[in-house]
């Protein structure tokens, strides 16, 4: 029974690996694809001398990004204290069975500050996305 709980703990960590890699890619690659769109719209908007649909299409993208960057984010919030649990409980599994020197629980913090990495990486580029266009569109 011991193997098949070990078992199910890492099915379950490969497969919150696997989810926090799909949204920080989505997240990189969006945020890419908004820099050009937004910059697009921005440029477009600017050189119409301002009129207000250039104005509200940038608006919603940018709505939109800050939504997308949102769930993106509060997913790898998640992601974390799911992995987090998911590694605890498998230290204690291994404590309790005596081979919890094999696994090194300062891997925990790693885990940790990769977290907010990636997190730092997605805010960047969110910020880039809007900031640029607002540029463009402004001077």
């Amino acid at each position: 029974m011991l193997e098949q709980v070990h078992q199910h703990i890492v099915s379950e960590l490969n497969q919150s690996s696997r989810t926090d890699t799909i949204f920080v890619v989505t997240a990189v690659v969006f945020n890419l694809i908004m820099l050009g769109i937004n910059s697009a719209v921005a440029g477009a908007a600017r050189s119409l001398g301002g009129r207000g649909t250039g104005d509200i299409v940038l608006a919603v993208f940018i709505a939109l990004s800050l939504l997308v960057n949102g769930i993106a984010v509060t997913a790898l919030y998640f992601g974390r204290g799911l992995r987090n649990n998911l590694l605890a409980g498998l230290l204690a599994m291994y404590r309790d069975n005596g081979v919890d020197k094999y696994y090194d629980s300062s891997l925990l913090t790693g885990y940790g500050k990769r977290y907010l990495l990636f997190t730092g990486i997605i805010l960047c580029l969110a910020l880039t996305a809007i900031v640029v266009p607002l540029v463009i569109r402004i001077l």
